[in-house]
């Protein structure tokens, strides 16, 4: 009997069938995903696939280190994609992150906290996917560590970079050393606050274009752009063309 009371009262609130309200506060569940067999696969990507299913037979990058700074909620090809091809290549790839902060209470936010405090989260378009380990934080590491640093996009990572204060500090200490500064996707947003693009030119994803213009950038709609110690790129299907240019400039520098 006290257990049918208790959860009456669960269930109602000041008289209120809670239940009831939850429903009609929820959406309907339908989660758009991003296959990494279908995206290969799609028409018009022969290029990206080709550059993962290519051997690379090189080491052209041994000795080389590079800092991919990222958060959770990264764009998972985007940060592993590359990260593979570097580390094919023979260089040090070390995965960067903030320090670990909790939501706050009220966020009401359900997360694997232990996960969460070793680990940054992986999505593909906006579905979380997994989970990937973290190297050091950012307080950690020095910019005379690093070759060059990498930034991979995501809906929800740069938003979350740009407003951390200890990276978007080391990004601008690191951009005026000369060393690589890259950027793929919505990243280019985390270069914005760092204050490295007035009269650059670079690229990005599509509706984040505009913002790169009213901070002064020059952008393309292009694969990749080049401009100094600067590479941006604009979406996945730029992985190949981003990558190839890391390795390029790093060669040659």
């Amino acid at each position: 009997m006290e257990t049918n009371i208790d959860a009456q009262n669960v269930a109602t609130q000041n008289g209120v069938n809670t239940l009831e309200i939850l429903t009609q506060l929820s959406s309907k569940t339908a989660v758009g995903s991003f296959p990494l067999a279908q995206f290969l696969n799609a028409p018009g990507n022969e290029k990206v696939k080709d550059f993962f299913f290519t051997p690379v037979t090189e080491k052209t990058l041994a000795g080389k280190r590079i800092a991919v700074i990222s958060s959770d909620g990264f764009e998972e090809i985007e940060l592993t994609g590359p990260a593979w091809y570097f580390r094919q290549l023979g260089a040090q790839v070390d995965i960067i992150a903030p320090k670990y902060k909790p939501a706050p209470a009220n966020f009401g936010l359900s997360m694997p906290e232990e996960m969460s405090k070793t680990h940054i989260m992986a999505i593909q378009y906006l579905l979380p996917v997994g989970w990937i380990k973290v190297d050091h934080t950012v307080d950690q590491i020095n910019v005379n560590d690093y070759d060059a640093v990498f930034i991979p996009g995501g809906a929800w990572n740069p938003d979350n970079l740009r407003h951390d204060p200890e990276v978007v500090q080391f990004v601008k200490d690191f951009n005026a050393t000369g060393k690589l500064v890259a950027a793929i996707c919505h990243a280019t947003v985390v270069l914005i606050n760092a204050e490295i693009i007035k009269g650059k030119k670079l690229t990005g994803y599509w509706n984040i274009q505009i913002d790169l213009k009213n901070a002064g950038g020059i952008v393309s709609d292009v694969p990749v752009v080049v401009d100094g110690n600067l590479i941006t790129s604009r979406h996945p299907i730029d992985i190949a063309d981003f990558s190839k240019a890391v390795e390029n400039w790093l060669i040659e520098n």
